[in-house]
């Protein structure tokens, strides 16, 4: 059989295009010689729906289009995930389906087993899960249909969540192929383990599992595609392509398919940041973006994405100095925009920020360390506004630019560094940035883009004389260390002390980080949304309260 993955780029909500778009596709593989063409779970309406689906007609709407798309799979089948209402009127009244489009209708329709409320899933809240697997004879094969949390096992989340198993299920019922229709985000380093998955499943039940995958930025979450086919024994058949469009059509008689590679961490990492930020710009409807550009390694990291991601056509920088700015920081800015070929302009805020001082000598007494945070953060709030008037004048998207290091300790200034409308390496610890600055550079077709004099100075916020970074965190080494076991790992201050790097840490160095974390919570609830590259991200995975006492000792 050959059977086409049709590995495409859904807009949540944009019933109407998608499906458009869907027919084209199925034409294109009906073109191929494929007798099936599948798409990725909920590929009509765009994963994730969320509350669009409690909305009046939407579900309807949905149902309509598949019905009408059904018309178009006359010389072909196609799978479809969607969204319809639960038949029998109990439960939930949602059911999020698979439907087999073939003779001009609508053949079957599978319902997903397993419904997944953890980290940034939360389908429970909307849907009802199916309780009988779905096996279904096409030509002269028994399908067995799954949608993507469906293929998961207990080994692979790391506890028994569900109390059952679909693929076993299929097996049992005589399922010749495990078709998986699946919107599985993107996270570092997942992928390895994503396929270490399918060939388990594939040997242990002796079964051809084939796997089509979401692609694009819905938001916060980042879809990296990777499509594939994995043969009993474990034997990956083709793979197609990461973070992009694409068509791959698979003879399941035959030795091999297009296997298109992975790529290294970093470079996925990098390739990840670019489609999310791309994908956020254009489905929310804008075509260019502004930053502050500091010198700094966190804005020229962000820049450098934005340039390769829209174009540099689309991205202004501003550079902004105070009378605490460096001289080699401007030059720094200045050579990463010439560079990159972006617009970049320079407003000084030496007038405004003299005239904030002036107007608040007479009520604040300059001194102490609370009044020094506060003058120090007057600085990043009167750029703030300057990126938020641009923003405003040109319709331009305002991107922060923190990183994960400073949204979890909260060295960052709420209505200042922390404005704007997306933060794109916002789940990227500062270890990982200069990582990714690097790949950013070895990416350059005329060299290096990122200064060299920006890899190696010492990070600093420059809202004082002689000010960097370590004046009051740890190295980023041991920051990043200890952040990752916290906030991703959920650890307790005496198994962070104990564990980190094979290493006793100082645990009244621990204590005060976590407790820096969790007084933070408050500020990362008012910050831009991040891109979610992480297991554990800052946004809807990460539900924290803001007033709370318990102490993670």
């Amino acid at each position: 059989m050959k059977i086409a993955l049709a590995q495409f780029n859904p807009v949540v909500g944009d019933i109407t295009g998608n499906v458009r778009r869907m027919g084209e596709w199925i034409r294109r593989a009906a073109n191929e010689g494929a007798e099936l063409v599948v798409f990725g779970e909920l590929s009509v309406v765009g994963y994730p729906p969320r509350d669009l689906l409690r909305k009046d007609g939407f579900v309807a709407q949905a149902v309509k289009a598949v019905e009408e798309l059904a018309k178009q799979c006359t010389d072909i089948a196609a799978l479809v995930g969607y969204v319809r209402p639960t038949p029998n009127g109990t439960g939930r009244s949602l059911q999020n389906v698979a439907g087999l489009l073939a003779d001009g209708q609508v053949r079957h329709v599978h319902v997903k087993t397993l419904l997944p409320t953890y980290d940034v899933f939360d389908e429970m809240r909307y849907f009802e899960p199916g309780r009988e697997p779905s096996c279904i004879e096409w030509k002269a094969k028994r399908l067995g249909l799954s949608i993507c949390e469906d293929l998961w096992d207990a080994e692979s989340l790391g506890r028994e969540l569900y109390g059952r198993n679909p693929i076993a299920d299929l097996a049992e019922a005589g399922a010749d192929i495990v078709i998986n229709l699946a919107a599985s985000p993107y996270e570092f380093g997942k992928a390895t383990r994503r396929e270490e998955l399918f060939r388990r499943q594939s040997d242990r039940r002796r079964l051809p599992i084939v796997y089509v995958n979401q692609v694009g930025g819905n938001d916060e979450l980042i879809f990296d595609g990777c499509s594939s086919v994995v043969t009993p024994g474990g034997k990956l058949l083709g793979r197609a392509r990461s973070f992009e469009e694409d068509l791959l059509v698979v003879d399941l008689d035959a030795p091999a398919a297009r296997c298109e590679p992975l790529g290294e961490p970093m470079e996925r990492l990098s390739k990840a940041l670019k489609l999310g930020l791309r994908d956020y710009v254009r489905k929310c409807g804008f075509q260019r973006v502004v930053l502050g550009l500091s010198g700094g390694i966190d804005s020229a990291v962000v820049a450098t994405l934005a340039a390769d991601a829209l174009g540099p056509q689309n991205v202004t920088t501003l550079a902004m100095p105070s009378r605490y700015s460096s001289d080699h920081s401007l030059a720094d800015a200045m050579a990463l925009a010439k560079t990159l070929c972006i617009n970049h302009h320079e407003i000084p805020i030496e007038t405004m920020h003299a005239a904030y001082e002036t107007m608040l000598r007479e009520k604040f007494s300059w001194g102490g360390e609370a009044n020094d945070i506060a003058a120090e953060n007057i600085q990043a709030r009167i750029r703030g506004n300057i990126v938020m008037a641009w923003s405003n004048a040109f319709g331009n998207l305002a991107l922060a630019t923190g990183n994960k290091s400073e949204l979890s300790v909260g060295y960052c200034t709420l209505y200042g560094d922390m404005c704007g409308g997306l933060a794109p390496i916002g789940d990227v610890l500062k270890t990982q940035v200069y990582a990714l600055a690097k790949q950013l550079n070895a990416e350059g077709d005329l060299g290096p883009r990122i200064p060299r004099s920006t890899l190696k100075k010492p990070p600093s916020a420059e809202l004082k004389p002689g000010q960097v970074d370590q004046d009051k965190l740890p190295p980023y080494e041991i920051l990043d260390e200890i952040l990752f076991q916290y906030v991703e790992q959920d650890r307790t201050v005496r198994e962070i002390t104990r564990t980190a790097d094979g290493e006793a840490l100082d645990a009244e160095l621990v204590a005060r980080i976590v407790r820096m974390v969790d007084l933070s919570e408050y500020k990362r609830q008012q910050a831009a949304r991040v891109l979610k590259v992480s297991s554990r991200a800052f946004g809807m995975g990460r539900r924290m309260p803001i007033a709370q006492g318990f102490i993670f000792a």
